[in-house]
Formats: structure tokens, sequence, C-alpha cells
């Protein structure tokens, strides 16, 4: 065929076939695509929409021939997913620890942790997850607290949701540990590493500075004296300020900087008398306190006031030399505040307080009807400090020895932690290191000069013990006989 013939062939078709608009290049076969459809009849369908509407259809056909729904199917099937917000609280609550092997968690033995969690899962404010792993809640507490050793206002820190009432946990908490009160805090508040400062109050018989009395029937008519109330406020406050508290507790070095303690205030808070015996309440507030080292105090100060010892072995003890310190018992022992005043003075705009003034009328009360009779039975009954004095205090060695070295004999109690024991105790534990022990040195060091310039306002009342006593004395007849 000659070129003439084929052009002419060309126009022909040119002018009898209809005109397509074609984009060019790549463009031309997804548009294309994108315009023409086949139905399952094998039909041309030119409209896109038309095509995405019959496919819509038949998804919702599809669900409707299989599920008879047209909802979406979740995770558990029935109940639609649902998820909850969870938000940092700080929670206050008081607990009587007789009948506990502690605060923290320790598997295989009842304890007060234990009994929380367990609470917070049946009232479905923690997850399973976060009851046998109460890390992924993130929960702390304030301070831990040896076996029997007792908490008026214990603070813990966790995740739960923002719909929190306390009487769905204390509904299901036994009557000797009670929920407070419950307060939003910030996402990285740590109840712990938060707190500035902590209060522990010890209850002992009064009979206990006289050495004098023998007889039960004696210690038990025993009123204490102003001038002997004078003399045991003037021991406790030697305690006051910052010094090494190496020989107040255990397999700590005279060198080591993390035995350096700030102690704001030390005295006799109140007296107060309950089934014909005389008590009195020291209250001791520290930025932190070691394994021991409260009870310790205690049993120094006794020692002196009794007579055993004097004020030379209570100035060594705070040196290099190594002194063995009676330990006394851990009945009278309670946590009675974990105080948050930087946190407070920070978020006080954004955030509630955490000195739970309005939770103090119910603290007061479980204090008077759960803790305070558990302490006067324990030495009306048991005799606990009375037996401690005759059997060892009087018995009691100021000289280390090499033959039974103290540690030795108190090596399992330290394994389970302390009464009084504030170190970081998140598991795994971490091996503190000289560095670290030097850091907390330090800031220790710098807070004790802003501390000891509140300490005079925090106690302005100093001197007026016998006018509390007195005052005390006559509530306690009334409310706890």
């Amino acid at each position: 065929m000659s070129v003439g013939l084929f052009k002419i062939f060309s126009n022909i078709l040119k002018q009898n076939l209809p005109r397509l608009h074609l984009k060019t290049g790549p463009v031309r076969g997804l548009a294309a695509a994108m315009d023409v459809a086949v139905t399952e009849d094998n039909e041309v369908v030119s409209n896109k929409k038309f095509t995405r509407f019959r496919k819509r259809q038949w998804e919702n056909y599809s669900k409707k021939e299989n599920d008879g729904s047209e909802n979406k199917r979740t995770c558990d099937g029935d109940k639609p997913f649902e998820r909850i917000k969870k938000k940092k609280m700080a929670m206050l609550l008081g607990y009587c620890g007789v009948d506990y092997y502690g605060m923290q968690r320790n598997p295989g033995v009842p304890t007060i942790e234990e009994e929380l969690l367990k609470a917070l899962l049946e009232a479905k404010y923690i997850s399973d997850e976060d009851f046998k792993n109460q890390q992924n809640a993130q929960f702390q507490r304030s301070s831990r607290t040896d076996k029997g050793v007792s908490a008026a206002r214990q603070v813990v820190s966790l995740k739960m949701p923002l719909e929190v009432h306390k009487e769905e946990i204390n509904s299901r908490l036994p009557e000797c540990i009670r929920v407070f009160g419950i307060k939003r805090v910030t996402n990285k508040f740590n109840s712990k590493g938060k707190c500035n400062a902590r209060t522990y109050s010890y209850t002992l018989p009064t009979y206990v500075f006289e050495s004098s009395l023998i007889t039960v029937e004696d210690r038990k008519k025993y009123r204490i004296t102003p001038e002997k109330l004078e003399e045991v406020n003037k021991v406790l406050g030697v305690y006051k300020g910052t010094k090494s508290y190496h020989n107040f507790t255990e397999k700590k070095h005279h060198t080591d900087p993390s035995a350096s303690r700030f102690m704001m205030s030390f005295g006799v808070e109140k007296v107060f008398v309950d089934s014909e015996m005389e008590f009195a309440v020291l209250l001791v507030k520290g930025q932190s306190f070691m394994l021991h080292q409260i009870r310790k105090m205690v049993g120094l100060t006794i020692a002196v006031v009794r007579g055993h010892t004097d004020m030379a072995t209570l100035e060594k003890s705070f040196g290099k030399e190594k002194v063995m310190i009676p330990t006394a018992p851990g009945l009278g022992l309670v946590l009675d505040m974990v105080h948050y005043d930087r946190y407070d003075a920070r978020y006080k705009t954004s955030h509630d307080s955490l000195t739970w003034q309005d939770e103090e009328e119910a603290v007061q009360k479980f204090k008077h009807d759960h803790i305070y009779p558990v302490i006067v039975r324990g030495e009306l009954e048991g005799n606990a400090i009375g037996e401690w004095i005759d059997t060892k205090l009087i018995q009691h060695s100021y000289e280390p020895s090499d033959d039974v070295p103290l540690e030795k004999g108190e090596e399992n109690e330290i394994e389970m932690g302390g009464d009084d024991d504030d170190e970081d105790d998140t598991a795994p534990e971490r091996e503190t290191t000289t560095e670290d022990s030097k850091k907390d040195h330090d800031k220790s060091s710098k807070d004790s000069v802003v501390d000891a310039k509140t300490c005079e306002k925090e106690n302005p009342n100093e001197g007026s013990e016998q006018s509390d006593k007195i005052e005390v004395s006559e509530f306690s007849v009334k409310e706890i006989s």
C-alpha cells in the first residue's frame, strides 16, 4: 500500500470515530481506571460514585448477613471497649500494724500494702496487672514501717481513675486500716521523693524515766513531775540539728556521708492517763531517718534519764568511735505525719494542699480508737517496755563487742526493712555509691540552713509542756478510758 492511500484511510477513521479526551503520560492509565468500572454483570459503569456506593452497600449487607448487627466488633465481644483515664493521686491512710509484717509488700505474710491493693482491685480502681506488679500503677509509699509499727498519716501515690470514692475502698478494708482522703497531684508526684520531712511519735509509760520504781503497782501510780519532764526534754533537745547518726543504725561507718541527718525538733508533745497509767508521747521531726534510728534515740534517752549512762555517752555517739546503743521496743512507734511543704508552696495555685486539714478529725478519731488502745494494752497486759528495761537495758553494755556483733544479731530484721527506715526501697534495690551518698549529704546540708530558720516558727510554744499535760490528761481520761 502506498503512502498516499494510508493517509486517506487515516483521515477517514478520524472523521468517523468519536473524539476521546485522553491524557498523556502516566496519568492516562490512572484516569481511565478511575472513570470506568465493571459491575458483576460485566456492564461498563462510567460513574465512579455509583461504584463506591455499590461497594459500601455490599459491605453492610455482608455484615448483616454474618453478624446480624451493624456495630463494630470489640475486644470483649459483647461489651464495648472503654478507655478509663487514670491520673496520679495521693492517698492518706492510717493503720494499726500490730497484726501485720510491716507496710511493704512481702509474699507469704500479711502486710498493709497487700490489704490496700486487694481493696483497690476489688473496687476496680486498679487492674490485675497493677495488682501483680504495683509499679505499673506507679505505686509508691512515703515511708515503710516494720512489723508491728503503726501509722496515723501514711501517704501513698499511684495512678487511679479520676472518679474515686474512699468509701468504696474502706468497705473492703479491715477496721484497722482506713483511707482518710484522696487528692489529685501532679503527674510526676512521688510520695517518697517529694516528701521534705517526716514526723514520728513514740508513746511510752512515764515510769520508764524513774529508775527507783520496781513493782507494777508503783509504776502504775507514778505521775511525772515538771522537773523530770524538763530533764527529758533537755536530753531530747541534744538530737536537734545536723549530726552523724552512724551509731544509731546498722552497718554505717562514721565516714559515710549518708549517716548525717537533720533533726528539726524532738520533745514531749503531751502526757495523758489511760487505765490508771500515765503515758507520754514523744514527737520527733526530721528530714529522713535510717533503720532503727528513732528507737535507738528513744532507748538512749531512757538510759540517760534513768542514770544507766550519762550525757557523755550521748555526745560520744555522734563522734567517730563505735558506741553500742540500746534499741527500744517498736510497739510505741507511729508514723505521725508526712510533710510536703515545698510541693504545696510550688503548686498551691493549681493543686490541693497535702496538709490534709479537712481529714484531721478522722485521723484523730482513728488514733484514739485503733492506735493508742493497742499501745496501752500492750504495756498493761504485755509489759513490753517494762520487760525491755528489766531484762535488756540494765544489762546493756555501750562498748562494742567482737564476740557477738550487733549486725549479726539483727541480720534478719535488717533484711525485712526498718520500722523507721526511709531509705530507697524500690525493687530491685540499687546499691548506693559514694557519689550518691555525697549528693544526699550535700542536699541535706543545704536544706538544713533553710529548715533551721523555720524550726522556731514551727515550735513557737516550746516549754509549754505542763499546760499541755493537764489539758490532754483530762481529754484522754474522758475519751479513751
